[in-house]
């Protein structure tokens, strides 16, 4: 027990760490490209490389972690992060760094990417009594988003105290990209410190059995796959960037407001995480998941109908009080119901899902977002599909409840 107290200690710095990085990286990985002379439609292309990358490698790692080791996985990708912050430190040739964008791990928006997430979620899980898995998630949530808020905060603060030092906008950049690969270091050095406990229960059937690291549990992996694929390309509708837009756009809010209300739309989706587990415990994962997600999306909508500014940063904060809800929930029953010994996979697999499924939604909602006449069409298009998903949920698993639960009901 003492032993997997550590881990989950370990797990947690490697959470902070990692996101730290990213945070830290979001803040000027586009100036960086920039004053190097790419031009904006090649930036675009290599954050998008950045993304398919990662969809790819995630997969192919996630799926084999259960089976090749959950350390050993984690430890290369770690080993990729460094690869990708070393070369686009190092070089400005853009075939060299479409190729780390490729095969190493960065992340363009500050969020989760990578095989991580997916391997800690089940080794967390495997650390962890049932009755405190969703507790210890939302508490690995919370510490995620403060240390992404921490890490962009700085990385700005850092860049720009160079400057004033007398370094040039490319040297400072460069170092903050040398802090995102010594962050990979440090990851790696934390992994290898994890015990054998956090490694898949014996496998329960042959390798020639599995599908993408699946078992008994492909069918209800599938489902989820499928149902939070339409989650990821609802959200993707009114991804942070473009919400930022559009309160620009509809209120001319400035640069400093917009860091305040996402500063606390995101502190406030941390917290969230802990009232879940709470809420979770007495009315079940699904029906949390369900009934906090639905009044969420519901003033989601309302936001483009506020008359002022004011009005319109308070529902989106209010909307944001509840929104994470479902994060922690749905992690936790994710890795419920599936055997020990695919919850790497199941993880991989539906975390691959969510990445594809907000890869086109951005795309339209830009074009949206762009048009007067349409610009309050993205919020209601994403309430509306997010509570579709709600509702399709409820109805496919509400009978299917995490162990916790079906031993005491």
């Amino acid at each position: 027990m003492a032993r997997s107290k550590t881990d989950v200690r370990i797990l947690f710095c490697t959470r902070i760490v990692r996101l730290f990085a990213y945070g830290f990286l979001s803040v000027t990985l586009v100036l960086y490209l920039a004053e190097l002379g790419i031009a904006a439609r090649v930036v675009g292309l290599l954050l998008t490389l950045a993304l398919l990358g990662d969809i790819l490698i995630s997969l192919a790692l996630t799926t084999s972690a259960d089976r090749l080791g959950r350390r050993r996985v984690l430890v290369v990708g770690a080993l990729l992060l460094v690869l990708a912050g070393t070369v686009f430190a190092i070089t400005g040739n853009v075939f060299l760094l479409a190729a780390a964008a490729i095969v190493g791990v960065v992340s363009p928006s500050g969020n989760e990417i990578g095989p991580f997430l997916s391997i800690e979620q089940a080794a967390l899980s495997e650390t962890t009594a049932d009755r405190k898995r969703t507790r210890v998630l939302a508490w690995y949530h919370l510490a995620g988003s403060l240390a992404t808020a921490s890490g962009a905060l700085l990385g700005g603060g850092f860049v720009q105290a160079l400057q004033r030092a007398g370094f040039s906008e490319l040297a400072s950049y460069r170092f903050a990209l040398l802090v995102y690969a010594a962050a990979g270091i440090a990851l790696a050095l934390l992994f290898l410190c994890l015990s054998p406990e956090v490694e898949a229960s014996r496998p329960t059937f042959t390798i020639s059995k599995r599908r993408f690291g699946l078992h008994r549990s492909r069918n209800t992996v599938t489902k989820l796959s499928g149902l939070f694929a339409l989650d990821a390309f609802a959200g993707g509708f009114v991804i942070q960037t473009l919400v930022a837009y559009w309160f620009y756009r509809r209120f001319g809010a400035e640069p400093m407001i917009l860091g305040a209300i996402f500063f606390g739309s995101n502190a406030l989706g941390g917290f969230s995480g802990l009232v879940a587990e709470r809420l979770a415990a007495r009315i079940g994962l699904v029906n949390t998941l369900v009934f906090t997600h639905i009044p969420s999306n519901v003033l989601l909508m309302i936001v483009p109908f506020m008359p002022n500014l004011a009005s319109a940063i308070a529902v989106l904060l209010l909307r944001s009080s509840i929104s994470q809800m479902d994060v922690p929930t749905r992690q936790s029953y994710t890795m419920a119901v599936v055997t020990p010994d695919e919850r790497s996979a199941a993880a991989g697999v539906t975390t691959t899902a969510r990445s594809i499924g907000a890869l086109i939604s951005p795309v339209l909602s830009g074009q949206l977002f762009g048009s007067p006449l349409l610009m309050s069409t993205p919020f209601c298009l994403a309430g509306g599909l997010k509570i579709i998903y709600d509702l399709w949920l409820y109805r496919s698993f509400r009978k299917l409840r995490s162990p916790e639960e079906a031993v005491t009901r």
